[in-house]
């Protein structure tokens, strides 16, 4: 009989803290803090915190959508063509979409062994930057930038925290801009991959 039995493996990810970035600019949006604790075998970090924006989220289904194949992806939250940085409701509304998409992507295995779905929770490159690193064209491995994310002191864990139902606002800054320690390294100077012709279209709010 074995005395040790094998821990159940689980994915706990929270989707909160919206923040309105540029708030004194035309171009001001809301971002959110996405907060990861896990013991999954597939995940190299544990532990992670980044902060991404509701077009980001666009990016990333459409990514896993192409190469999930006929796998069908959840919905994102239905998107106004302007969302008004101060309505907090719709805000809210938004941050429990994204996080019922979050918990449904992983919780589906096939997403999993993406490793452009592991860049986006888990390092604050660019939707540009993961794409390039996910072609092995950066000078440094998917494993290796998350773990530098890890290493800029963005990754903390909070073990206890995360095991229970409700989680509160993390205690520490997820900052919006990646450590650059690899990041600098793809060659671009921004730190979103943001067209600014795009930007004015959508009027920065998404």
């Amino acid at each position: 009989m074995m005395n040790e039995q094998e821990e159940e493996e689980f994915i706990t990810v929270r989707v909160q803290d919206p923040q309105i970035q540029d708030q004194n600019s035309w171009a001001s949006y809301v971002d959110y803090k996405i907060f990861l604790y896990t013991n999954s075998k597939a995940f190299t970090v544990k532990s992670s915190c980044v902060r991404r924006r509701y077009r980001e989220f666009e990016w990333l289904r459409r990514r896993l959508q192409k190469n999930a194949g006929l796998v069908s992806l959840p919905e994102l939250p239905g998107k106004k063509a302007f969302l008004q940085v101060n309505d907090t409701e719709a805000i809210e509304r938004r941050r429990q979409g994204l996080q019922q998409f979050l918990q449904k992507v992983l919780h589906t295995t096939i997403f999993l062994s993406d490793s452009q779905l592991h860049l986006f929770l888990q390092t604050q490159l660019s939707s540009g930057q993961i794409e390039a690193c996910a072609r092995g064209h950066t000078p440094f491995t998917v494993t290796e930038a998350i773990l530098d994310s890890a290493m800029c002191g963005k990754n903390i864990p909070r073990g206890a925290e995360a095991e229970g139902e409700v989680l509160a606002p993390l205690g520490y800054e997820c900052g919006s801009s990646p450590c650059r320690t690899v990041g600098n390294n793809v060659g671009s100077s921004r730190a979103r991959d943001a067209d600014p012709l795009q930007e004015a279209a959508v009027s920065g709010r998404t």
